[in-house]
């Protein structure tokens, strides 16, 4: 069975996104059922849309920073109760039985994760999924997050992708007191990661090409912030880091940070650039210099980060939209035109397409 949904959709590459009526499953037994309050608009959602990845299978609704509230709970569910404040993430499902998935990383699941979008739906043969851009969103009760009480919902709702994605490998590479760290990009990624890295107690450098993020990168709690177009200032921070997250979505010189890189450093590439970075190997090699990939983080490791933030106070600085002002939104972000994360007030979504 299923019940008829609003969202808002991409019908092709090239089209702007507008409302769309589709159906999503009525609630199983171990389902929880989500009326969205909230949804982080992210630069993935950009290059779905328009298909930069070559992927996408179209309609496309995106979304999948989501904070709502409960409606309906399957019999089988017992971690949440209809009124509860929840939260979805970048997937909705996984195999659940490979070393990964056991391990609590399902989201390097070896038979592939189940993106919140454009993945063949599991429950609903035939039909892809639909993301946080629509009313309502039903979702595995082991694939649903709880929201700390004291954080806003709508400035916690891009947690579940920004907040994930830099937390994970802050942790996962063991970042702690005492360590230089340095974060490349002041955007909707490099926000989070200054915020986390200080909150962990590195020493934080921002690395931007941007003037104008100098005192901005200072307010979210960068220590020293540097123009990397500044070549003295750049050469002067040589074999000095521990580790590096590099946050940039863009083509740019990635061997500019491995340099800055002491013996046995750590580089973690989590912006995903739409064209490959091109790498000098022999600064990797002769200082011994680790250069590393990280996707968001698992179920357990999200809720970790979500009672962090809730434990300090940690949520992303926004700029909240309306429903019918995506198709700009999208333009602003690719000129770098926000500051850090739109989020879509999701009252404002048409009640019929």
């Amino acid at each position: 069975m299923a019940f008829a949904c609003t969202g808002y959709a991409a019908q092709s590459a090239t089209t702007p996104l507008a409302p769309l009526s589709f159906q999503r499953r009525e609630t199983g037994p171990d389902d929880v059922r989500i009326e969205i309050l909230f949804c982080g608009v992210c630069h993935s959602d950009i290059h779905t849309a328009r298909n930069e990845w070559r992927s996408s299978v179209y309609p496309v609704i995106p979304g999948h920073e989501i904070v709502g509230r409960v409606t309906e709970v399957g019999q089988n569910v017992t971690n949440f109760k209809v009124g509860d404040i929840a939260g979805v993430g970048c997937m909705v499902n996984s195999c659940r039985k490979c070393p990964s998935c056991l391990a609590g990383e399902e989201q390097y699941c070896e038979v592939g994760m189940t993106g919140t979008y454009n993945d063949p739906d599991k429950d609903m043969p035939g039909q892809r999924t639909y993301g946080g851009y629509s009313k309502f969103i039903v979702v595995d009760k082991s694939f649903v997050l709880n929201i700390p009480k004291n954080l806003d919902l709508a400035a916690t709702a891009p947690l579940l992708c920004a907040g994930i994605t830099t937390y994970s490998p802050l942790r996962h590479w063991k970042v702690s007191k005492g360590q230089k760290v340095g974060i490349v990009g002041l955007g909707g990624l490099g926000h989070m990661a200054v915020k986390f890295a200080k909150a962990l107690g590195a020493d934080v450098t921002l690395f931007t090409t941007s003037p104008s993020k100098v005192e901005d990168g200072k307010r979210l709690g960068a220590h020293h912030v540097v123009i990397s177009k500044d070549e003295q200032a750049m050469k002067a921070l040589g074999r000095s880091f521990d580790f590096i997250l590099d946050a940039v979505a863009a083509p740019h010189d990635i061997n500019l940070y491995f340099n800055l890189l002491r013996r046995d450093g750590t580089l973690v590439q989590v912006g995903a650039p739409d064209e490959p970075l091109s790498v000098e190997v022999f600064s990797l090699i002769f200082p011994r210099r680790n250069f590393a990939g990280s996707l968001i983080g698992g179920i357990a490791e999200t809720q970790e980060m979500l009672n962090f933030c809730g434990e300090h106070n940690i949520t992303a600085d926004i700029e909240m939209i309306r429903m019918d002002q995506i198709n700009d939104a999208y333009e602003k972000i690719l000129a770098s035109k926000v500051k850090y994360r739109f989020v879509i007030d999701m009252s404002t979504l048409p009640e019929n397409a």
